[in-house]
């Protein structure tokens, strides 16, 4: 037999049955539907967290140094992560949008960046094919293969986010 004595955990819906204008259909409706839109929000949000902050350490350290490791050549590690340090200077900018993933402002223009770095890894994978050797090109492979994550995480994450069109504009007093 269950226990009514406490009731605390029970929500009364029709506390305010007496008023004529209150919808109670619509009461639990809303609450579900934001409960369901919360829990994907928060783990796109974790997704797109730690994808771009592994792909900046990756483009950051891991990239120069790889490259400085298997190219015949062995190109000089530090000028190869300053040279990484200055090309990510646009995605440290937009750093604190990815890593908070609220404002589907800021994440519209930081996905346009990230297309942006996205085509140019495209360009430059495409160009070392032909003159590099094949672990070179499966650490080019990896850089783009993280940007097409964050890329999907971010169009995922924008998608569910609430929409930017829904503002309800009070109309103006003459």
């Amino acid at each position: 037999m269950p226990n009514h004595s406490d009731n605390s955990d029970n929500v009364n819906v029709n506390t305010k049955a007496t008023s004529a204008t209150t919808n109670h259909s619509s009461i639990p409706k809303k609450t579900a539907t934001v409960d369901k839109v919360n829990k994907p929000i928060a783990s796109m949000q974790q997704r797109l967290m730690l994808t771009w902050s592994v792909w900046l350490v990756y483009r950051l350290l891991g990239l120069p140094i790889l490259i400085s490791m298997l190219n015949q050549t062995h190109p000089d590690i530090i000028g190869g992560i300053a040279w990484q340090g200055l090309w990510l200077i646009p995605a440290f900018i937009v750093t604190p949008w990815m890593l908070r993933g609220r404002s589907p402002y800021a994440l519209l223009v930081a996905s346009m960046l990230i297309l942006v770095y996205l085509g140019a890894s495209g360009v430059v994978l495409f160009t070392r094919v032909y003159g590099s050797s094949g672990l070179e090109i499966i650490v080019y492979v990896a850089d783009f293969v993280l940007l097409l994550l964050i890329n999907t995480w971010l169009f995922m994450l924008l998608k569910r986010l609430p929409s930017m069109n829904n503002v309800i504009k009070k109309p103006r007093s003459h």
